[in-house]
């Protein structure tokens, strides 16, 4: 009991919290302004991990680390119109372009990746996003280093986060938003373009997404290897519904998973010989599963989700 209450009251502990739920934050706010506007994008996994190897790419080649995440937003914004022309204007399947979207773009990520950088023992690395010193702040006992003592793509993960609250609740775009994915013909009547409107949320939040991804390599590491993004993609697509469609739930959500992931590696450290280690590897997704099963008793889906909009038609 000692040793759980020593890990808990750890800086340490709340500081890999922050670090291991930014790429989740990112990716499921990508997802949820997708599922707002009433599409679901399984290409996340593929957009996160194409977002991870061509934002290394850039700064590998001498960008800026604010750079490669834009080469990545930008990336993700591409897959996000494909996907959009996919579903959108073809009314394609959601389910089947998101997941092709996903191999594609990840084969596609590791294809490149060998085509540029040589075949090598190990891996090449960059310099990555270092953690800022906030004055005052970064100095606090205990706060410091485990609130204050992160990199700036954190800080605007939890940023955005808010920021989508206000937009969504808050504005008439975010309205709009709504309202496309609850009923679009009904948003058709009141003058607006539902297909506009589920291809700007599709494209935002796509290069939200590879935005995530990109995280990975220029923050939480310093190279990329193919499988580096490890099932976050289908994580945050899981949050979306554990948060209710809600960008603030959605931040605590990945909180959550984080907490849960951190303390696993932290509890093999003081019971790694006596307990097998894959059952650690299994307890965040366990709490996860069973945090999203009663979260989703209560989760309202927007009315219009994976519906084909089609104009004129009812």
């Amino acid at each position: 009991m000692t040793a759980l209450i020593d890990i808990v009251s750890s800086a340490g502990l709340w500081a890999a919290v922050l670090r291991i739920a930014t790429p989740l934050i990112f990716g499921t706010l990508g997802a949820l302004l997708c599922e707002r506007a009433g599409v679901l994008n399984l290409g996340i996994e593929g957009i996160m991990t194409f977002g991870a190897m061509i934002g290394w790419l850039a700064v590998f080649h001498g960008a800026d680390l604010w750079t490669g995440l834009l080469v990545a937003a930008f990336a993700g914004a591409v897959f996000g119109l494909l996907h959009a022309l996919l579903t959108v204007t073809l009314g394609l399947s959601q389910h089947v372009t998101g997941l092709g979207i996903t191999l594609f773009a990840s084969s596609l990520s590791y294809f490149i990746f060998r085509l540029v950088v040589p075949l090598a023992g190990t891996p090449p690395t960059i310099a990555p996003f270092q953690p800022l010193d906030i004055p005052l702040l970064s100095s606090l006992p205990f706060l410091g280093p485990a609130l204050f003592a992160q990199t700036a793509p954190t800080y605007l993960a939890i940023f955005l986060a808010l920021a989508m609250g206000y937009l969504i609740f808050r504005t008439p775009l975010g309205l709009t938003i709504r309202m496309t994915g609850e009923n679009p013909h009904a948003a058709e009547a009141q003058g607006i373009d539902p297909i506009r409107v589920r291809y700007g949320a599709i494209i935002a939040g796509s290069a939200l997404m590879a935005v995530g991804g990109a995280f990975l390599t220029l923050s939480a590491f310093n190279s990329f290897f193919p499988t580096m993004v490890q099932g976050r993609g289908w994580i945050s697509i899981a949050l979306v519904v554990f948060a209710s469609w809600r960008p603030g739930r959605a931040l605590l959500g990945a909180l959550l998973f984080a907490f849960f992931d951190a303390f696993q590696l932290r509890l093999q450290t003081v019971l790694g010989g006596v307990v097998p280690y894959q059952l650690f590897l299994m307890t965040p997704y366990l709490l996860s599963i069973a945090a999203l099963a009663v979260m989703a008793r209560r989760a309202r889906v927007p009315q219009a989700l994976m519906q084909p909009y089609r104009r004129g038609e009812r």
